[in-house]
């Protein structure tokens, strides 16, 4: 992330405020709070900005200053002046978002704010709240005209939104009509954080700008691709949310799918959010229908007894799809996305699995020689290139090598890599959409998944014990 510099000082964009609905919930505080802490300590936010937090809780300004003080303890070391400064941009407003006259209150604020300022803001909308409450904000938002921006050439506003938008393909078009009847495109940033995470960012560019690897970046060159989301957590306190969503609609709709929209997209020709944006869509637009030999569902011992699980659920835990693309470039290549809690491990990575050469020069014909490329999004990322190179010595044979690069580099390591929720706070700050989901992504992503909730209604849920790798099933 490159600011705009002025004299020296860091420089990012006009008097800005940032609203967070659920401003004293988990979202808020594990992530969103410590992410605009480490932008404004960096410089990296407009001079004038305030975050006005709004929430149920009556807990005021010092209230909610108290609670970010508290949150960000942690990350202040050395700091203490930076935090101290910061937490004056901080302040509250408790409120009901059901009711109408919570939003007059609102914008009652945010004048009151506003003349702290000198001149009319920006305004951005963060609902880091369930997605039950989605569809009242957003009417109430309009309706109160609180989105309308100042003029033409000042006080744009925004409104981002956290995953998962919808629960089926029917729900997602009807909130995204909504959203359309009351925003337009280039107002809504709708949020998949995994597309801005430092490695993730990389695929393209390792792609695109290394003449290695793109002109084998197909079918007749490449076997089949893997990505993986595993954790080793339970669910633990996020039943209650979790058992309504399930592992397929948390990661499953956006994050994996994104992820496969990615490694396999076309070049977009140039670097802006509609071209990029739109190979994304075009590669989730022609997904091949499913069977039910292709999907594989699961749920870990113990699932049912956490907190807000109800005893005889049958929500997935855990999910393993194989999908397959209706183009040129990847026919009969099959992409299998796996993806579970309570896992023997925590990692995220996509594996592209090359067929062995045609006319291998090796002493075990029939031997698997094919080079593995893995792209590590988290923990430890990074890219490695697994290849095949000649055993030292007398005995005549191949061994495996490995290319390996990672972003902690040894060298420098005080560098520190950006979360992906400074990444996306920014780029939502500097009306960047590149690393936010379009209309049209959404809905093929809903169009994929869809089915396959519907398909496997009559299907097994596995139970497999949770510390291992999954349900023990033939794969």
């Amino acid at each position: 992330m490159q600011p705009r510099n002025v004299g020296g000082t860091p420089v990012v964009g006009s008097p800005t405020m940032l609203v967070i609905f659920g401003a004293t919930g988990d979202l808020s505080q594990r992530k969103l709070i410590p992410a605009l802490f480490h932008l404004f300590a960096a410089g990296y936010l407009p001079q004038a900005f305030q975050i006005v937090g709004v929430s149920r809780r009556d807990i005021g300004d010092a209230g909610y200053q108290s609670l970010a003080r508290e949150v960000l303890l942690p990350f202040s070391l050395g700091k203490e002046s930076e935090l101290e400064q910061f937490l004056t941009h901080l302040t509250y407003l408790a409120a009901d978002f059901s009711k109408p006259e919570s939003y007059e209150r609102l914008s009652d604020h945010l004048i009151a704010v506003e003349g702290t300022m000198g001149q009319c803001a920006n305004k951005l909308f963060y609902l880091a709240v369930p997605p039950a409450s989605y569809e009242t904000i957003f009417r109430e938002l309009a309706d109160s005209g609180l989105t309308i921006p100042c003029s033409d050439e000042t006080g744009w506003t925004r409104v981002l939104v956290e995953k998962p938008f919808g629960n089926d393909n029917e729900t997602a078009q009807k909130l995204d009509a909504l959203l359309g009847l009351l925003f337009k495109e280039d107002q809504i940033f709708r949020i998949d954080h995994y597309l801005a995470k430092e490695a993730l960012q990389d695929v393209l560019m390792f792609r695109f700008s290394n003449a290695l690897f793109e002109p084998v970046w197909n079918s007749e060159y490449i076997d089949h691709v893997e990505i993986k989301l595993y954790e080793s957590a339970r669910v633990s306190g996020r039943g209650s949310f979790y058992d309504g969503v399930g592992a397929l609609r948390d990661v499953g709709q956006n994050h994996a799918l994104q992820m496969l929209a990615l490694i396999a997209m076309e070049n977009p020709g140039m670097f802006s959010a509609e071209r990029i944006r739109e190979a994304r869509a075009h590669v989730l637009g022609h997904v091949a229908p499913l069977d039910t030999a292709d999907v594989v569902r699961g749920q870990y011992d113990g699932y049912r007894i956490e907190e807000g699980v109800g005893p005889d659920s049958m929500t997935e835990t855990y999910f393993r799809i194989k999908l397959s693309l209706e183009s040129e470039r990847w026919r009969g290549v099959p992409f299998y996305l796996e993806s579970g809690k309570a896992l023997a491990e925590s990692k995220t990575e996509i594996t592209v699995h090359f067929k062995a050469p045609k006319d291998c020069l090796c002493d075990m014909p029939g031997h698997d020689h094919g080079n593995v490329i893995t792209f590590r999004i988290q923990p430890n990322e990074g890219i490695t290139v697994l290849f095949w190179a000649r055993r030292s010595g007398f005995a005549p044979g191949l061994e495996p090598k490995q290319l390996s690069f990672s972003y902690r580099d040894e060298s420098a390591p005080l560098v520190r890599i950006p979360d992906a929720y400074e990444r996306v706070l920014y780029d939502a700050v500097m009306g960047d959409q590149i690393l936010f989901t379009s209309t049209d992504e959404v809905m093929a992503a809903w169009r994929i998944i869809t089915p396959i909730l519907e398909l496997w209604k009559n299907e097994p849920l596995h139970a497999y014990e949770a510390g291992n790798a999954g349900p023990k099933i033939e794969r």
